[in-house]
């Protein structure tokens, strides 16, 4: 079966890696010379601990497996670092222990660990006035920078899949694709995965699709000297608000009342603070969320200053030098982990994994293709 991916970031890749693992013959059609769009521009990180428990969880989990796979097989740097969150303040401190408590029962790996157990794994966390934390072995780091090249590459090398770049589809008629170049690409089965962009070619599906646009402010230090490590991912009691997974906590109430009446200004950019590190050295820090009508073109150098202000109080880092300031914008939908529609037979829209693109996307196109892929004979 003739496959087309529209779209080289994270979820073209994984749909491109499923389809050709089935035998079928796959072609990438990217509007750009390389991947450029939300993938490149996280912290890295494959998060399951984010994800709700169940099917989410497990799908993460699927996909962080794909991520080791591909450290052996296609040289992508994968750091298993796991991750921690910080607790500074009691309501902190109950959520996290909250959802420890409730975690094994919901298939979820990790547990509270003390002040002393944090700072001996992790140089960056700051000690005063730590009182505990949550610990999760689950999480990995990649370099989206160059993990989304590397990938296309060893598909390419490896698996037959052919990758055309700044090469831009226009048009979808049924599966038949026509480019900018005026030619038209012939295929029985398509998977649209355009990010955020994916409404160029089907507005009225986009408009109907309950997908939000989300703007992420980021930043990026200079490499830390002397190769210093952060050592696990670092979030704290702003992202337990963040992140669905802690929904399941009652006393979470009770922490955003608090941060809504101390910081309402974090709540209004939707700003909540982590930390990553890449193969390289420097360490990624974000992030702020702005989204729909809020979105403008133009980066606000309060939200960054937020950002490291709330940072500084989780952790310490040799060298705080800001080299680089960026953002992103991508789709989300409020209520599923990618959003599905099919606008024309053999058709396949697949967009808004939100900010979890790194760390769902393969787990949610091994699941999915049954639906693109039904009957065997079209093989």
């Amino acid at each position: 079966m003739r496959v087309g991916v529209v779209g080289a970031g994270i979820v073209g890749l994984a749909y491109a890696w499923t389809a050709a693992m089935r035998g079928h013959r796959v072609t990438v059609l990217e509007k750009s010379p390389s991947a450029s769009g939300a993938s490149i521009r996280n912290f890295g990180m494959v998060w399951p601990i984010g994800q709700p428990c169940g099917a989410s969880y497990q799908t993460a989990m699927r996909s962080r497996q794909s991520w080791l796979s591909l450290s052996e097989s296609a040289g992508v740097w994968v750091n298993r670092c796991g991750s921690i969150h910080l607790a500074y303040h009691d309501d902190e401190l109950a959520v996290m222990r909250e959802f420890a408590d409730a975690a094994a029962d919901l298939g979820v790996d990790c547990c509270m660990q003390t002040p002393h157990e944090i700072l001996s794994q992790s140089p960056a966390a700051n000690p005063d006035g730590l009182l505990g934390g949550l610990y999760s072995p689950t999480e990995l780091c990649v370099n989206p920078r160059v993990a989304s090249a590397q990938i296309a590459k060893w598909l390419g090398n490896h698996h037959g899949v052919d990758f055309q770049f700044s090469t831009h589809v226009i048009a979808a008629d049924s599966t038949t694709l026509r480019t900018a170049d005026r030619r038209a690409w012939e295929f029985d089965r398509v998977v649209v995965c355009g990010g955020s962009e994916a409404g160029n070619l089907f507005p009225l599906q986009m408009r109907q699709s309950g997908l939000r646009l989300c703007k992420l402010q980021m930043l990026r230090t200079v490499a830390q000297p002397d190769q210093w490590r952060l050592g696990p991912h670092i979030a704290g009691g702003l992202t337990l608000r963040h992140y669905r997974s802690f929904e399941i906590c009652p006393t979470l109430a009770i922490l955003k009342a608090r941060i809504a009446a101390e910081k309402p200004e974090l709540d209004r950019y939707g700003i909540h603070v982590m930390a990553s590190q890449d193969d390289q050295g420097h360490v990624i820090l974000g992030d702020s969320h702005e989204y729909d009508d809020q979105i403008d073109p133009f980066d606000k150098e309060s939200i960054d200053e937020m950002i490291l202000r709330e940072l500084r109080t989780l952790i310490r880092l040799p060298a705080w030098t800001i080299q680089e300031r960026w953002h992103g914008i991508y789709a989300k939908h409020p209520e599923t982990p990618i959003y599905h529609a099919e606008p024309m037979p053999g058709v396949y829209l697949r967009t808004g994994t939100g900010g979890a693109g790194m760390t769902m996307s393969f787990g949610l196109a091994e699941a999915d293709w049954e639906t693109i892929e039904p009957a065997k004979a079209l093989s």
